[in-house]
């Protein structure tokens, strides 16, 4: 039996090799997602250390040259040009007579919040209003004969016990789940191929007629769709661990380092999901009538374990989700990746519960291929 589904998946194997257009259209998001991932990472930190001037609109701005000062001090000015922001701020009349007499000076600040290109802008000019404010107050209190401490009840000591490398471990966790979608992804081509395509070209019902079983067709193609899906693992991981090192990850204070005992457990880990994602593909294809529309089911489908890795990313998971497939297995990379210690107990047990869905599509898959209606199509 291990030598017929050992010959089968070489077939499978060998068929998918033939076909490069598929190959490699599996393949592109193992390649090409991490290097978007850096690239966007790259860019937020570039915003976020080094943030553009501001340029808005100052109604009256010679009423209140020392605000004017300050904001251009922080890179918020009002130069009259094509790059500024349609936010504007306008100084009262009498701004000038509130602020000697130590009473509230007026200020309107005028945007539209629901403008999402805006939105940064607004909170950036409204934060630098908040300083000036903050020290226009502590200077009053001086010229008062105050201590600016009075009003300061409360002295709040923060102590970080973040290292690095769990800091680094946040951003990771979202990478981690651009890993384990790679899983899926890589292998749905060839899922597709080998079951809907195959029955559209005719050679399903011809393989069927040789003398194997549809448990050794089931498990070849399995270990063919699963194969293809660690792959494209791999050279997601191998490609991060490559580009992610050209990210200046030290302006933020922490580092993101993908070890060869994280690049292992991710292997490891990812083999039952990749059982699972192939049984899943396949039992769809199956079910499918055509090679578009199994595109079309699969689709659809794929949702699921994306929205249950998404949970686990940004740690929106009720705590059941923990025993999931899929989200399980992230949140036990996520601890892992945090420094924090591996929760065995969630691991196998996500992980058993993932085989054995994985297990209920192949039986179903074997009971449907004994079906004229899904070896024909009708």
């Amino acid at each position: 039996m291990i030598a017929q589904i050992t010959t089968m998946l070489k077939k499978e194997l060998t068929d998918a090799a033939r076909d490069k257009r598929s190959v490699m259209a599996g393949l592109y998001y193992a390649i090409g997602a991490p290097l978007m991932m850096c690239g966007m990472f790259m860019l937020l930190i570039s915003q976020v250390t080094s943030p553009d001037a501001l340029n808005i609109t100052i109604e009256h701005s010679q009423r209140a040259p020392d605000l004017v000062k300050f904001l251009a001090s922080n890179d918020i000015t009002a130069n009259d040009d094509s790059a500024q922001k349609d936010i504007v701020l306008t100084i009262s009349e009498d701004y000038a007579s509130n602020m000697a007499k130590g009473l509230p000076a007026e200020l309107t600040l005028s945007a539209d919040n629901s403008d999402e290109k805006l939105q940064a802008s607004i909170r950036r000019l409204e934060t630098t209003l908040q300083q000036y404010s903050a020290e226009m107050g502590s200077l009053r209190l001086i010229a008062r004969g105050v201590d600016p401490k009075v009003v300061q009840p409360l002295k709040v000591n923060v102590e970080d016990k973040a290292t690095a490398d769990s800091k680094g471990g946040m951003i990771l966790g979202i990478a981690t789940f651009m890993m384990i979608y790679a899983v899926f992804i890589s292998g749905m081509n060839l899922a597709i191929d080998t079951s809907a395509g195959e029955r559209e070209r005719n050679s399903l019902a011809l393989l069927l007629s040789h003398p194997v079983t549809t448990r050794q067709i089931v498990w070849a193609k399995m270990a063919a769709v699963s194969t293809f899906a660690m792959l494209g693992l791999l050279l997601t991981l191998i490609i991060s661990k490559i580009a992610y090192g050209f990210v200046p990850w030290q302006e933020l204070g922490f580092s993101v380092n993908l070890t060869p005992e994280f690049i292992a457990l991710m292997l490891l880990v990812s083999l039952p999901i990749a059982l699972m994602a192939a049984a899943l593909q396949l039992f769809v294809s199956f079910m499918a009538k055509s090679f578009k529309e199994a595109q079309s089911y699969l689709t659809i489908v794929l949702v699921v374990p994306m929205m249950l890795s998404l949970a686990a990313s940004y740690n929106i998971a009720p705590e059941t989700m923990q025993w999931l497939p899929v989200s399980g297995q992230m949140q036990a990379l996520i601890a892992f990746i945090k420094g924090k210690e591996l929760p065995m107990l969630q691991l196998l047990l996500s992980s058993a519960s993932t085989l054995a869905i994985a297990l209920a599509l192949t039986f179903g898959m074997e009971k449907s291929l004994k079906s004229e209606k899904i070896v024909f199509g009708l």
